[in-house]
């Protein structure tokens, strides 16, 4: 099966022979999987993904969701389509045997995720924020939420948001305002309003579970008095039949520049006297549950981002092959024939750094998504305190890198079109909008870099990044035994040493109780960890590669060359990024700390 969304030579190759992903039917957990019922299960996510996701994402593009009669209308499609997904198991994918689920393991169903975004993430994120709701409710829910909720929105019956945002708050959820007010008949009256709340209305469903964050009336200030609540839109009776309307009104559609087929709501809790509301779990361990949820969405955001990236790098380099534009520079003949975009260097270029983008950031969430399944799943204790760390350190990561450079891929497959790339004629101007909300779902850069300097480097003496570092060097070690790969080998080496003293430094200071002067530049040290993991991932790949590549036939070697040729220009173009980042942190520049606001 051929399309522009994900390659699936690139995939298979990340997933088995970078990843090793077939190892992992030897957990328990996976004993009934084996290599083919994965390629079954993406076989069947590119085929549903092609014939039920990408052929509406245009019309859904420019028909958004709009109220008629206090209704959210969506085009027909868009419930067609996730029909197709659950009915074909993909709600449910990771779940156990026992609740309808295929006990797959994160890591093929990352790689089937990658796929359906890239054909319709407006569509997509209907199924994904449902599936993160009932993971929240299956691990910290009551037994009665759970017999209730859980499998409905395994099943795709009801959908499901999270609600954290209010209007005078934005990302600073310390000064949530909505309250929760106990009644004797042991559920809570909720009052608040909530916004940029994603599928937060909707017909899609018979019912939509909200996970929103709350106070308790005299619960504490800041983060530490938020509690959890499951909120319905339908009250749900003991038997399971839907109820009475409960009090939660749409307050308005927000029309954002991409996902424009994915509801942005403003959500009015409480209008007529309270939103029945339930709690989950404990009182004030609200954001202690709800970072399951949100680092399983930066997780998805992440991939998201790398999906939306790589189809739109495919649609570049097809229009780049196809199209024939201009001569080599050096002919000056102009009745001669023009050659195809590909032919000129800088086109190349642009495909090149692309290539390098979206193949990283895939093999970057893979390998994310790995982590995982070892973290839950292997039978060694060792193995699985090792994949927490190293998952806990990265997931600022997981998100944020993709969502930067993905999107840069996007950009230059915009300018390898040319005029037509500016056009809705082609999809790359979509997908870049689309792309472009992904800097900022779940959570900002610089509250990502904030999370990965202030808290995961610094955990335990440094334990994590120090795991982080060992990995490294040891690929370093196993890939200088290939005379062509001994530049990258030394270059990733250097790299990492500046990053190690400059992660020192700045760890001295916050250890001195500087914090302000530690983190000012903090997303620059976000960038430079990115960009050392990734080329971290680009060296194992080209290791992969070179091993296989005179084994195989002439079509399979230009695969293996591609994948070469990107990480040198990884290596040459894209690294020393990280001297000039570590030469700005390692001094402690002041600049963004001495500019005043009246400056501007």
């Amino acid at each position: 099966m051929s399309s522009k969304l994900i390659c699936r030579r690139d995939l298979d190759f990340l997933l088995y022979q970078v990843m090793g992903a077939d190892g992992l039917v030897s957990f328990e957990r996976f004993a009934e999987h084996s290599r083919e019922t994965f390629d079954a299960t993406l076989d069947t996510a590119e085929s549903i993904a092609i014939d039920h996701f990408a052929s509406h994402a245009a019309e859904l593009d420019e028909n958004e969701p709009r109220c008629v009669d206090q209704q959210v209308a969506l085009i027909p499609q868009v419930k067609a389509a996730l029909a197709q997904y659950y009915d074909a198991g993909f709600g449910a994918a990771t779940q156990d045997y026992a609740l309808g689920g295929m006990q797959l393991p994160l890591t093929i169903s990352v790689a089937c995720k990658a796929i359906f975004s890239a054909a319709n993430v407006s569509t997509l994120a209907y199924a994904s924020l449902s599936a993160a709701n009932a993971n929240v409710i299956g691990t910290f829910g009551s037994e009665s939420l759970r017999r209730l909720y859980r499998q409905p929105l395994l099943d795709g019956r009801f959908t499901g948001t999270m609600a954290l945002t209010e209007p005078q708050a934005g990302s600073s959820l310390g000064d949530i305002a909505t309250t929760a007010l106990p009644t004797d008949d042991g559920h809570y009256l909720m009052h608040g309003s909530k916004m940029f709340i994603s599928a937060g209305d909707h017909e899609l469903s018979e019912n939509i579970v909200h996970l929103v964050l709350a106070r308790i009336k005299g619960a504490p200030a800041g983060v530490k008095g938020l509690s959890l609540f499951l909120v319905p839109k339908y009250l749900v009776e003991k038997d399971g039949a839907l109820g009475a309307r409960n009090d939660v009104v749409l307050g308005g559609l927000i029309h954002k520049m991409g996902y424009r087929g994915t509801t942005s709501t403003i959500l009015n809790f409480g209008e007529r006297g309270g939103a029945v509301a339930y709690l989950v779990g404990e009182p004030h361990q609200g954001l202690a549950y709800m970072f399951q949820m949100m680092n399983e969405a930066r997780i998805g955001v992440g991939v998201g981002a790398v999906g939306l990236g790589y189809t739109a790098y495919q649609h570049a380099l097809d229009y780049a092959q196809e199209r024939h534009q201009g001569r080599p520079v050096g002919n000056k003949d102009a009745s001669s024939p023009p050659q195809p975009l590909i032919a000129h260097s800088d086109v190349r270029r642009m495909l090149l750094a692309a290539k390098s983008y979206v193949e990283g950031g895939l093999c970057l969430s893979l390998y994310g998504a790995q982590l995982a399944d070892r973290k839950a799943w292997s039978g060694e204790a060792a193995e699985r305190e090792r994949a927490r760390t190293l998952l806990d350190l990265l997931t600022p990561v997981l998100k944020s890198w993709p969502s930067r450079y993905c999107l840069e891929a996007n950009s230059l497959a915009i300018q390898v079109h040319g005029g037509y790339g500016y056009t809705r004629d082609y999809p790359v101007e979509r997908l870049y909008r689309d792309n472009r909300l992904n800097p900022i779902h779940e959570g900002t850069e610089g509250i990502q870099s904030l999370d990965l300097l202030g808290r995961k480097v610094m955990m335990r003496e440094g334990e994590a990044f120090e795991l982080l570092c060992g990995e490294i060097e040891l690929s370093i070690q196993h890939a200088r035994s290939y005379a062509r790969m001994r530049e990258f080998s030394d270059s990733l080496h250097a790299a990492l040493d500046m990053l190690r003293d400059t992660t020192k430094t700045l760890s001295r200071v916050l250890r001195a109780g500087d914090t302000e002067l530690a983190l000012a530049n903090s997303s620059l040290y976000l960038d430079a960890f990115g960009h050392l993991v990734v080329a971290w991932l680009w060296l194992r790949q080209a290791e992969v590669a070179l091993r296989v590549e005179d084994t195989s036939n002439d079509e399979a070697r230009a695969f293996y060359r591609g994948k070469y040729m990107a990480c040198q220009y990884f290596f040459r173009w894209e690294l020393p990024r990280i001297e000039h980042a570590c030469r700005l942190l390692s001094a402690l520049d002041t600049t963004c700390l001495e500019v005043s606001a009246d400056n501007f």
